[in-house]
């Protein structure tokens, strides 16, 4: 198992090398700069400037610099919080961003699993039907659609609760950001598991449990329930990347103060540390959580270890 964890970790290493170079290409490619402003600034300033935060060095010196920090886990100061480095912002924003995706996931693994499991043991009744139309809804409708649509009905319109977030104020103002955020992946775990649940209670030790005389729901929790979940648990990888990506979205529209609030103020500003370095913070997020997912498959179905 540990032989297994080493080649997946070390095959991650240049995934996570491939993001840094081309998030840091991609960034230095855009119009503008950190110090264009609408005041110009005179010559003499923005060289020093400039010479200050090494932009005034060629692009592969800067990249090289660049790289050393992070291999230290020094992301760089930031251009436009000059009191703050990228690595403070950071530290000071995640704690929100994992609170707000971590109650999103597991809203969407209670859900989903529940759901599509009722869906595959009542297959082609009106609830199976129901819940896959649901699904589909859920799947096709974009996150920047489902967040505003959210809060005119459930804020505006009825008054059930509270539009805007403070952490300060009560688990209620959290409910809104948590359910738009999670939706999109109730909707895919349920089809998932509604898949590979079918799939399961076709097999032929299905079939002996139950000319056991084991009931449905003894089947489901004892037999059925964990090869079933393999399918979910390749996805969670995926899942948790989607979340990160659409939190970037949520916490702009209900104004969280997370890491989506400095990515997308970072971008208008042309600030390239914060940027890069929530890029990269992300890309290195999700590729901790792939292995993860890989290592737990892998300790589930001894298959994969062999293969």
């Amino acid at each position: 198992m540990l032989k297994y964890a080493l080649k997946r970790l070390l095959g991650a290493i240049p995934t996570l090398l491939l993001v840094i170079v081309l998030a840091f290409l991609m960034v230095h490619a855009a119009p503008g700069g950190p110090f264009d402003a609408e005041r110009v600034l005179p010559p003499e300033t923005r060289e020093a400037l400039e010479a200050a935060y090494k932009l005034d060095q060629p692009l592969h010196r800067q990249f090289f610099d660049y790289l050393s920090g992070v291999v230290r886990g020094d992301f760089g100061p930031s251009y436009r919080y000059r009191d703050y480095t990228v690595s403070e912002l950071i530290g000071s924003a995640f704690p929100v961003s994992l609170r707000l995706g971590a109650a999103a996931m597991l809203l969407a693994i209670a859900v989903g699993v529940v759901a599509g499991t009722v869906a595959a043991v009542r297959r082609n009744s009106v609830l199976d039907r129901t819940v896959m139309a649901l699904a589909m809804t859920g799947i096709s409708i974009p996150i920047f659609v489902i967040a505003p649509v959210l809060v005119l009905f459930l804020a505006v319109r009825l008054q059930w609760l509270p539009a805007g977030w403070s952490g300060n104020e009560g688990i209620e103002r959290a409910i809104l950001p948590v359910v738009a955020l999670a939706l999109p992946q109730i909707a895919y775990i349920a089809r998932l598991t509604r898949a590979s649940m079918i799939d399961v209670l076709a097999s032929d030790f299905i079939r002996t449990a139950r000319a056991q005389g084991l009931g449905t729901a003894a089947i489901i929790r004892y037999h059925a329930l964990k090869p079933a979940m393999l399918p979910v648990l390749s996805y969670m990888g995926p899942a948790v990347a989607a979340i990160l990506t659409g939190s970037v979205v949520v916490e702009e529209i209900f104004g969280i103060p997370g890491l989506g609030q400095f990515f997308v103020r970072g971008a208008l500003n042309r600030d390239y540390t914060l940027v890069l370095g929530v890029v990269i913070f992300y890309a290195a997020l999700v590729i901790l959580l792939n292995l993860v997912v890989d290592i737990l498959y892998g300790a589930i179905d001894p298959r994969i270890r062999r293969r």
